[in-house]
């Protein structure tokens, strides 16, 4: 599943080749998601132009000049194609054709991505908003750590892989308990968010500058199969959390 910096590549790429364009058609080709009908959509969205494309939490939304939004969510499995509208995909869930002749469909052979008309606003911080003090506040529960990172009711954006990432960059076991971890800790989980997702999403841009699909992984320090060891030399070890696959190192404290 794409995770917050491969969608925030995408976002910038999408909105650099379609905001401006005005969107002339849009047809459902599987509705089993569809969260509106295709008839709504074609009434909302339909001759309007694009005026930005941009990422919140896991999803892509496209902001219309009528203020109206599609949002995309990607789920595991969902490929975006940016091509000639004569173009066909397979297993396509909607197809949006532009004005130049270009069109964006959205494809996912499992029909679990997700269009979404004007998706409801959520209270939970986008993970590159969070600091210490939000997280001061909300590791006061008895949970494993990470299942707390991947709560998108908690923070909006990290999944496995990046949790994993993050917890090591910031020396906390995936194990630890949330309400056990000490203040220096939590400061050091508050920059590790930040730094690690900026860095990444630096990454993806350096090696896949005109990605749109699809995830990026082989430049991850822990959460990555084909190495065996951390960059400071630590075993990688592998084990479920909270129904995840899960990769760390001793090097990591444990708070319980």
């Amino acid at each position: 599943m794409p995770e917050l910096p491969d969608l925030q590549v995408f976002s910038h790429n999408l909105n650099k080749s379609l905001a401006g364009k005005k969107l002339v058609k849009i047809e459902v080709l599987n509705n089993s998601r569809l969260k509106t009908t295709e008839q709504a959509l074609k009434k909302e969205l339909e001759k309007e132009k694009l005026e930005e494309v941009f990422r919140v939490g896991k999803e892509l939304h496209f902001k219309f000049s009528n203020d109206n939004i599609l949002g995309l969510h990607l789920m595991l499995h969902g490929q975006l194609f940016l091509d000639d509208e004569k173009e066909t995909h397979k297993h396509t869930i909607i197809k949006l054709s532009f004005n130049d002749g270009q069109a964006l469909s959205l494809a996912d052979y499992q029909g679990m991505a997700t269009p979404t008309l004007n998706p409801e606003e959520r209270e939970a911080p986008d993970a590159l908003e969070v600091d210490y003090t939000f997280l001061k506040e909300k590791l006061n529960k008895r949970s494993a750590i990470k299942k707390m990172l991947l709560d998108q009711h908690v923070i909006r954006g990290i999944g496995n892989a990046y949790a994993d990432e993050i917890l090591w960059e910031a020396g906390i076991s995936p194990f630890s308990i949330a309400n056990k971890i000490p203040d220096d800790k939590i400061k050091a989980l508050a920059k590790a968010i930040k730094s690690v997702l900026h860095d990444a999403e630096k990454q993806i841009k350096k090696t896949h500058p005109d990605i749109i699909s699809g995830e990026v992984r082989d430049f991850l320090k822990i959460h990555n199969s084909k190495k065996k060891e951390s960059p400071t030399g630590g075993v990688i070890k592998q084990q479920m959390v909270a129904s995840r696959k899960t990769y760390f190192t001793e090097e990591q404290e444990e708070y319980k």
